[in-house]
């Protein structure tokens, strides 16, 4: 089963499960937001979580690769200036440095490959940029037997356990770690923020 068909097949549940446990963590992730206005990537956008707590002024884009998701994320765009895209986070369909920052919030540790979906959130970000994340971790030399042994099966119908952010951080040096804070799960879940570096 592929990703996008296991996630058709959450989008009725994935709310009931996620919003009420994720909700004051998002808020403390897009309170760094800056308050002028400007360009936010959202990526893996999903059935739109987010969105309720998003400040207005920003001009929002978010991507999923997901149809169902995307749909259930629609009627939560309203009082927003948001355009949700269909199309894959680590392939992002824009031109370089088309956004002021991003939010990838519980998409680093579901794509197949979290480094090239960093990769292309850095790429697609401005000079001076941020980068906002909420997810889920493992820290460096971290053994976890359990989230490694079932990490194969959750992989193809939920999420990655095994996602490594140092690694991913040290494959994309044009990102600077300005903040790394626990959040749920004794530290598991994480609170991340980075900025793009301006070009030498």
């Amino acid at each position: 089963m592929s990703l996008e068909h296991s996630y058709s097949l959450i989008a009725p549940f994935y709310d009931a499960a996620l919003a009420a446990a994720t909700r004051a963590q998002r808020i403390r992730s897009i309170a760094a937001l800056p308050p002028e206005p400007a360009s936010v990537l959202v990526g893996g956008v999903g059935t739109g979580l987010d969105l309720p707590h998003l400040p207005p002024q920003h001009r929002y884009t978010g991507i999923d690769l997901n149809l169902a998701m995307l749909r259930r994320a629609v009627p939560r765009t309203a009082t927003l200036d948001f355009c949700c895209v269909r199309g894959d986070a680590m392939r992002l369909p824009f031109r370089a440095a088309s956004f002021d920052h991003a939010i990838l919030h519980l998409i680093l540790a579901v794509v197949p490959d979290p480094a090239a979906c960093l990769a292309e959130t850095a790429r697609v970000l401005k000079p001076g940029g941020s980068v906002l994340i909420f997810d889920k971790f493992l820290l460096p030399r971290q053994i976890a037997p359990l989230r490694r042994l079932v990490n194969p099966l959750v992989r193809r119908i939920a999420t990655r356990l095994d996602v490594v952010f140092e690694e991913l951080l040290e494959s994309t040096p044009e990102l600077v770690l300005e903040s790394n804070q626990p959040a749920l799960a004794s530290g598991w879940f994480r609170l991340i923020r980075l900025r793009r570096g301006y070009e030498r």
